[in-house]
């Protein structure tokens, strides 16, 4: 008989309730042990959602970010904060955020950097390492929640970041590599293993997901040195690996000393003949048969298809799964009755994946015909919606596919090169040396957000609601005018999410209400449901940038989302290829750029913060994606003549190995996280000469933390050894939605400041940058 488990289950709730936890708890409206409440309820509803399963995920829930949960765990804690008065749960805030609830009034420390896991849009918290780090075990939350389970009755599965998924991911302080620590490691991972066994667990769930990705000889050395060495302790290890084909690695999976492996084989199972030549007969298993990252519904009876051969060959060592942890998908469908029917009856969320898990496996150990009325009858629906979906006329659009064939390689190409058009656009825009801005947005107050629900609702007219909009419009434009920033935004008030906002007005999308996944902490998006053929039936942001612009001198950007970016942070289709659904998308915001430049606006930023987490995890597959990458965002932005000056921005990512593409997206203005990372992003600048402008980020808005004038300074001045001062600007690492404003006006009033100190100290090293025919003032 097959069984079923589950990798991991979403851990924010049904109705976000980790979310306003963890934000009450950070701003001193409630305790500890309100948290901690909170977080039980939480779990223990997961686990009643997922106890039909043999082996149930423990563990898979945490407070920020998994990874951060593993470096507690290994008691790897930075010593900026080891040294720290406060709880254990104060100097975890303080790594992920800078600051806990205790720190309220002070920014605490710098928090640990944040870069996105895997080729997903969740973010993790890095592991600091240096060549001395030490590691303690500190097991209390696995062993606390192990404990819960098994007192509700569950079936427990710890689960735990394997040793070399974790030194793979943590970044050295000192230039040492993280795998020397190996040694130093294996002792306490064997530690937690025994003490998991003491606790009760039979099975732990080892995530290795690095082993779909391209390991050297040196690592694959090491996962022989670590598992022989973990075999030892008494749990039997279930392997687990997901996000894409082991390659070359699969070898090296299948023989490892462990008791199972796991593979995601959702999309391909081209190398399941191999494992089951290749595992050894005493070893389970487990299948990834239910895609756990996107929503739509699985084909069972295709798995079907092809599963039932393999279960006869394995008998009880097939083990079913989703293909990764459901952290990536929303918890539940069943609240979603405002959504459209049809579209509704095409998904899955989190809990529905269980219960179509549960559908294949009967139908294995049943046979298809063995099965009792209902859940035929669950079979029939399953194949009724699928049809339905592959023949709804609302998938297809004729003109936008006879558009997308017309593409030619003029669309992607600006009317003159970067050196040319720089002197039209400086004497447009006329702006001083270290130019200041912002990334978009300002504060997203609980009055914004209470007039956005009233007006969706119903309960404003489109008039009163442009209106109040509008007054939120003049005064970010004041504030910032008094702040004495440069180039102004209009602060996007009327957004919800930056890919949510231009979703909804985009034909081809659909919304749901509650489909809530987390980003990192207590931020949550809900991703939009591309569901067809993508088009623009009118402009989505020119009023409001036009109004802007109506209300000040200065030059306002124009604020859009990238193709690029929307593909990454949408729920995609998988009835055709990702480049399809991107060049549609580029045309669409194509026209959006012309229209946003025919209103006048002189400035318009292209938010591409995803490029970098789109990137396969095979190199050998990087370039066939960068290629049709970066030649979307061109045809999207490079429809305007030389003088509109192109921005664009990306966020916490690891950009240095793909330098060469970003110059190749030829935007005349970059603006990129580096703060956290202290400019070491940078660093690729040392070989590479980046030809256009750049902002390099300078404060950290992903923390509470208020920076210093000199703190910025520093910053800027690393950044100016590497790029010439006549194209730096000086601007946060992301939008600032999420923060307050008191905390937001005095980090830009530092920021500016900073700006006129390194235009005092350009003047006195050397001739002020000419713009247009005006010398700068400094």
């Amino acid at each position: 008989m097959a069984q079923q488990h589950n990798l991991g289950f979403p851990r924010i709730g049904d109705q976000r309730q980790l979310k306003f936890a963890l934000e009450n708890f950070w701003q001193g409206q409630s305790d500890e042990a309100a948290l901690q409440s909170t977080a039980q309820q939480i779990r223990q509803h997961n686990w009643q959602l997922q106890q039909h399963l043999q082996q149930v995920p423990v563990g898979d829930f945490s407070f920020y970010d998994q990874v951060l949960d593993m470096s507690v765990t290994l008691g790897n804690l930075p010593a900026r904060v080891a040294q720290l008065n406060g709880t254990e749960l104060d100097n975890y805030f303080r790594i992920a955020r800078g600051r806990s609830a205790a720190d309220s009034h002070c920014g605490c420390v710098a928090a640990a950097e944040m870069t996105k896991w895997f080729d997903t849009n969740y973010h993790y918290i890095v592991p600091e390492v240096t060549a001395d780090s030490q590691f303690e075990l500190n097991p209390q939350r696995l062993l606390q929640q192990l404990k819960q389970a098994r007192r509700q009755g569950i079936s427990a599965k710890p689960v735990i970041i394997g040793p070399l998924t974790y030194l793979a991911l943590a970044k050295s302080k000192d230039g040492s590599e993280p795998l020397n620590l190996l040694p130093r490691l294996l002792p306490v991972y064997s530690q937690l293993l025994e003490q998991l066994a003491d606790g009760g667990a039979e099975w732990v769930q080892v995530d290795e997901p690095i082993l779909v990705t391209d390991l050297d000889s040196q690592w694959k050395n090491a996962f022989e040195q670590a598992y022989h060495t973990l075999k030892s302790n008494r749990p039997q290890l279930l392997l687990t690996t997901y996000f894409g084909k082991l390659e070359d690695n699969l070898q090296l999976a299948c023989n490892l000393p462990v008791a199972g492996l796991h593979l995601d084989v959702a999309s391909d199972q081209s190398e399941l003949n191999k494992v089951l030549d290749w595992l050894p007969v005493h070893k389970v298993l487990s299948l990834g048969v239910i895609n756990g990252r996107n929503i739509w519904k699985a084909d069972i009876h295709a798995i079907l298809d092809w599963l039932e051969p393999v279960a006869e060959r394995l008998a009880e060592r097939l083990w079913l799964a989703p293909s990764c942890s459901l952290l990536h998908v929303p918890v539940d469908l069943d609240s979603e009755v405002a959504l459209d029917s049809e579209i509704r009856n095409w998904l899955a969320f989190a809990k529905q994946k269980l219960q179509e898990l549960d559908l294949i496996c009967q139908a294995i150990n049943l046979g298809r015909d063995g099965l009792d009325a209902s859940q035929q009858a669950q079979l029939a629906a399953n194949r009724a919606a699928l049809q339905s979906r592959r023949a709804s006329p609302r998938v297809t659009n004729p003109a936008v596919q006879q558009a997308v064939a017309a593409i030619t390689p003029q669309l992607g190409q600006r009317q003159s090169a970067y050196a040319q058009r720089v002197l039209q656009q400086q004497q447009t825009l006329t702006l001083p040396l270290y130019p200041t801005t912002t990334i978009g947005s300002f504060p997203q107050t609980s009055e914004i957000r209470q007039f956005r629900r009233r007006f969706r609702q119903g309960e404003l007219s489109a008039a009163a609601y442009q209106s109040y909009m509008q007054q939120e419009i003049e005064f970010c434009i004041r504030e910032q005018e008094a702040l004495g920033l440069d180039v102004l935004v209009h602060g996007e008030p009327e957004r919800n999410d930056m890919v949510e906002y231009f979703g909804e007005q985009l034909d081809g999308y659909a919304f749901s209400r509650f489909g809530w996944v987390q980003s990192y902490g207590s931020r949550c998006v809900k991703p939009p449901i591309l569901f067809g053929d993508i088009s623009r039936p009118q402009p989505m942001t020119v009023g409001w940038a036009q109004y802007a612009q109506s209300l000040t001198a200065k030059p306002v950007k124009g604020m859009l989302t990238g193709p690029v970016t929307i593909l990454n942070w949408s729920f995609v289709r998988d009835d055709q290829p990702l480049q399809t659904s991107c060049e549609q998308l580029a045309l669409a915001i194509r026209e959006e750029v012309q229209d946003l430049e025919a209103a006048g606006i002189q400035i318009i930023q292209i938010d591409e913060a995803a490029l970098r987490e789109g990137l396969p995890l095979r190199r050998s597959e990087w370039q066939t994606y960068l290629d049709w990458a970066v030649n979307s965002f061109r045809i999207c932005a490079n429809g305007v003549s030389d003088r509109t000056q192109i921005h664009t921005h990306m966020c916490y990512s690891e950009f240095n190995d793909i330098i060469r593409a970003i110059a190749a997206m030829d935007a005349d203005v970059i603006t990129i996280e580096t703060s956290r990372s202290d400019m070491e992003l940078l660093q690729a600048f040392e070989d590479f000469e980046y030809p256009n402008e750049i902002g390099p980020g300078v404060y950290d808005i992903h923390s509470p933390n208020i920076p210093g004038q000199q703190q910025i300074v520093t910053l800027m001045e690393k950044a100016a050894r590497r790029i010439p001062a006549q194209r730096l600007w000086v601007n946060p690492d992301c939008g600032l939605k999420t923060r307050q404003w008191p905390e937001v006006t005095p980090a830009l009033q530092a920021m500016v400041a900073a700006a006129r100190q390194l235009r005092q100290q350009a003047a006195h090293s050397a001739p002020a940058r000419q713009n247009g025919a005006e010398a700068v003032s400094v």
